[in-house]
């Protein structure tokens, strides 16, 4: 009886592609990776909220001024003041300096609040 050889199995044998598939995928890859990079950054396209322009008063819907202090720090003391009352308003940037901003149902209370000497109309 003659002696078996023994075969023994070493794994995948390279053949001459393995040598341009291999780079050829990493480029692959790299370039989709560029991609993906170019389209999430960029411009243009910000999530970030761009800070608010002035406008004219009538440009902020139904809220109505109803005072216009003369900086906006005597503007925030005004607001204050009304949210101590109890009426919602809001201090605005218009082309023409703060404006004082409330809903039209509370502007009459507000004008009372910001003006006690004038009492209630």
């Amino acid at each position: 009886m003659a002696p078996r050889a023994i075969v023994l199995h070493h794994g995948p044998v390279a053949t001459s592609y393995s040598f341009v598939v291999g780079p050829l995928m990493a480029f692959a890859f790299l370039g989709l990776l560029i991609l993906l990079l170019r389209w999430a950054f960029r411009r243009g396209g910000s999530v970030v909220a761009a800070p608010a322009r002035p406008g004219a008063e009538h440009d902020y819907g139904v809220l109505v001024p109803v005072a216009s202090p003369p900086t906006y720090v005597e503007g925030e003391i005004s607001r204050r003041t009304l949210e101590d009352a109890g009426i919602r308003a809001t201090l605005a940037k218009t082309l023409d300096g703060p404006r004082l901003m409330v809903w039209p149902a509370d502007a009459e209370r507000a004008r009372a609040a910001l003006n006690p000497r004038r009492g209630p109309a």
